[in-house]
Parts: C-alpha cells; structure tokens; sequence
C-alpha cells in the first residue's frame, strides 16, 4: 500500500568514502614497494610473502575505490535497486586475491622446508620495516571501518579485514625473524625454517579471513539475510503497530549499503483508508527500526477478522457489487437468526435485472454469513431523485410541534426557525436555525443542540440526521 524510498544519494557520504578508499591505495602502494625492496634485500620469505600480501591490498584497495565511486551511483532505469551490488562484487573479487596469493606462500613455504635452502638476513631494516607496516596498517584498518561501519560499506569493511590481518600477519613475520637471529647466535640450524614457518602463519591468518569474507560476499550476492531479520522484523510489527492481525510475507535483500524490505500485512477489511494507509506507515517505522535507513515497503491485504461485525460484511459485499446497504438489522427469533437490509440499485435498472443483481449478492452473503438463517432485502433505487423526498405535511407538522413544545417542557428556549423536513431513505431529515446570545460559550451552544437533538427523538419517530445551526439574534454583532 505504501512505499518509502528515499532515492536520494548522499554526498558527504560518497566523498567520505571515496576518501577513505583512496588514502588505503596509496598506504598499499607504499607498504607494497617497501616491503619489497627490503625482502629482495634480505631475501626473506616472510617478507616477500608480506609484500604479495600488501601487493594483493593495493589491487583490492584499487578496486575497493572503484566500487564506492559506482555504488554511490542513484538508480536508474537498468539498475532500479542501485548500484550498492558492486560493493558485494568488489568483496568478493579481493577474496579470489587473497586465496591466490595463500596457494603461492604456501607452496614457495614448502618449497623451503623441504627441498631447497634460501639464505635468509634478519637485518635490522627487516624489523624497521616489518614495525612501520604494522603501524600504517593499524591506522589504516581503523580508519576504513569507521566508515565503513558508519555508512554500513561491505567494500570498506573488506578493505579494513585487509589491513587489520597485516598486523597479525607482519607479527607472525617478526616472531619469525626473530627465531632466525636466533639461530646465528646460538647455532640452531634448525631454527632457520622458523621464517618459512612464518609464512606458512601468514597463509594461514589469511586463508581463515579469506573464507569468513567470501561466505559473507556470497551470501550477500544471493540476497541471503539472517534467519533472525525476519522474526525481529515480525515481532516489531506486532509490537508496535495496533490493527495488524497477521504478518504473511517479509522479503529483505541488500544492495551494497543498502537494505530493501517487502512487508505484506494483513488488516481487517472494515479498517478505513485512512487507518489502513497508517498502519503501513507504523510499520515502515518499525522496519527500520531493525534495518535504519531501509527503503521499505508495505503492502496491506484487507481480510475477513473474527470479530468483523455482520453489518461491516454486508456493507463491505455490497459496496463491492456497487450496491448501496442502509437499514440493515439482525433478529434472533426461536433460535433463528434473520437478516434484514435495504439495497439501493441504480434507478435505470428494470425489476428483473435489479432482482438478479440482488440475488447474486445474497448468494455471496450466505457464504460470507453462515450464521444466518434468513435474508430479507429490499430493494429501492439509489440516486438523489429517489433517496431524498419531500416530508409529508403531517411529519413536518410533528417536527414544528415538537419545537414549539421546547420552552414549556424542557426550558430551553432557542427560537427555531428555516426549518426543514424531508425524507431521506425512510428516514426524516431535519434542519433549522437556532438563535443564542453572542456573547454565550461555545460550549454551551454545543451543549444545548444536544439537549434540543435528544428532545427531538423522543418526540418524533424514525427521525435521521438532524443539523441545528446556531447564530446570535440579529440585532447583536
């Protein structure tokens, strides 16, 4: 029934992000080069591997940037959901890197341990290096998922998975650095693998971080969402919105950044418009109250309720036939329950069209009521011509009496007059002017319309809608 979409790009977030992005490739661009240079220096694996592993950053940081400059794209006619997806795309595209590069470093690891030697030298711009990485990626990582948490990026969140698995990873290639000065000062040749060891850490930090992303960007991709959404969302709903009796589909899929949620609900079809339209509002608001910022929308199936109202139903069937349903009564007589209704056709119908219209609608009835034993319409013409009539004589005479006994009977002296009577739908119509002081409350004016309204149907039966207009005497201002 009601949609919410905000559409609505927002800049300060884009440019934020594109920062970010931006800053990471050129941290990867200078950890990568000199990470490099000292590996080739010293010829240690660990670093080498680092170095990949910082190279392998700087390729996702690239296309991380590439991705938060499209996915801030608006929708178009081709991509009506946006372009968040590229997000999840470029998610997923860094997790193929990182498994690539695992393959390598362990194979080269291997290669060290068991059929070749490399001389590796644990000098001191090794451990320089390796600290400086550590620092760079403990800012960098920080700083990407700040924003990324703040503007709920998967790309960001992957690039800062990245940098903060350099830290451990340039930890592991310490320790292992480490136990190789070891081994030149005390002798233990054994402890020379301990730098292809370290590499093998290295593959192993990453191949874990690797797996946990690429299940979180594949399910991403395939629109997949916790189990749990659906029941939270559920539960606000019924919590928080009056008038729902049942919560029948919620479908939720995210683009990128952004959420999407289909609610369809179930309200009693005797619900009003304007009720209806703000229950759907009530549970966008719910919604988001699991998913902030979502774009939601709220589809309302209007439906029979248990405790609908039998004089709700026929209406509600009657509109649906264009019928009009007025004077509508149920009796229980010797355990028999008898409908009653009035039905107004369209006056250019002859009886035998007018009676098989109103046949198929009690036909309809009795399904929707079975409770009831018997229906009793009648059948009248609808339009203006035939509903409104002009009172008899002597029902007008009755109205006028039933005003000029106010005074004497009730004390209530409002000098009625430009009354008029008619008959509408059997029922009379009433209308007059009553005069009051200028300088009395409005509330007393409303106050005594309802005592003359209440006088008036004791003494004038089947009397209908009746409409006083109050105005001061017409000598005051």
């Amino acid at each position: 029934m009601q949609a919410a979409n905000d559409g609505d790009s927002n800049p300060g977030a884009d440019r934020e992000k594109r920062r970010v992005a931006l800053s990471s490739v050129l941290a990867a661009i200078f950890l990568t080069g000199m990470k490099l240079v000292v590996g080739l220096m010293t010829g240690s694996l660990g670093i080498l591997s680092e170095a990949a592993h910082s190279g392998l950053d700087l390729a996702a940081a690239v296309v991380t940037l590439f991705a938060v400059r499209i996915s801030g794209r608006p929708a178009d006619r081709e991509h009506t959901y946006g372009h968040g997806k590229v997000e999840n795309l470029s998610a997923l595209f860094e997790t193929v890197l990182l498994l690539v590069t695992c393959v390598w470093i362990i194979y080269e690891a291997v290669q060290r341990l068991f059929f070749k030697e490399v001389a590796v030298e644990a000098s001191v711009w090794a451990f320089i290096i390796m600290g400086i990485s550590i620092v760079i990626d403990f800012s960098r990582s920080r700083a990407l998922a700040w924003v990324a948490k703040k503007y709920d990026s998967q790309a960001l969140e992957a690039d800062a998975l990245h940098f903060s698995t350099d830290i451990w990873s340039s930890s592991v290639v310490i320790v292992g650095l480490l136990l190789v000065r070891l081994a030149d000062w005390f002798g233990l040749a054994w402890l020379a693998k301990a730098d292809a060891l370290a590499a093998m850490g290295v593959a192993g930090i990453v191949v874990y971080v690797s797996i946990q992303l690429g299940r979180r960007t594949i399910a991403a991709l395939l629109d997949a969402v916790p189990a749990s959404i659906r029941d939270q969302i559920v539960s606000a709903i019924h919590d928080n919105v009056e008038g729902v009796l049942d919560v029948t589909r919620v479908r939720v899929r995210r683009s990128g950044p952004e959420a999407f949620a289909d609610v369809t609900l179930k309200v009693s079809r005797d619900v009003p418009f304007e009720r209806a339209h703000a229950i759907a509002a009530e549970a966008e608001a719910a919604v988001r109250k699991i998913l902030p910022a979502a774009d939601v929308v709220v589809h309302v199936d209007p439906v029979r309720s248990e405790h609908e109202k039998t004089v709700a139903t026929v209406r509600l069937l009657a509109e649906r036939r264009d019928l009009g349903a007025h004077d509508i009564h149920i009796y229980d007589v010797a355990g028999r329950r008898s409908l009653v209704v009035h039905l107004e056709v369209s006056q250019t119908l002859r009886v035998g069209e007018a009676h098989d219209q109103v046949t198929e609608f009690e036909k309809e009835l009795r399904q929707a009521l079975p409770g009831i034993d018997q229906i009793v319409t009648h059948i009248e013409p609808a339009g203006d011509e035939a509903a409104i009539q002009r009172a008899t004589p002597a029902e007008k005479a009755q109205v006028l009496q039933a005003l000029k006994s106010l005074p004497a009977e009730t004390g209530i002296s409002c000098q009625p007059h430009s009354v008029t009577v008619h008959r509408v739908s059997g029922e009379l119509s009433v209308s007059f002017h009553c005069v009051m002081s200028a300088d009395a409350a409005i509330t007393d004016a409303h106050t005594l319309t309802e005592r003359v309204e209440q006088r008036l149907r004791t003494q004038v039966p089947n009397l209908g809608h009746v409409v006083i207009h109050v105005e001061p005497p017409a000598s005051e201002p």
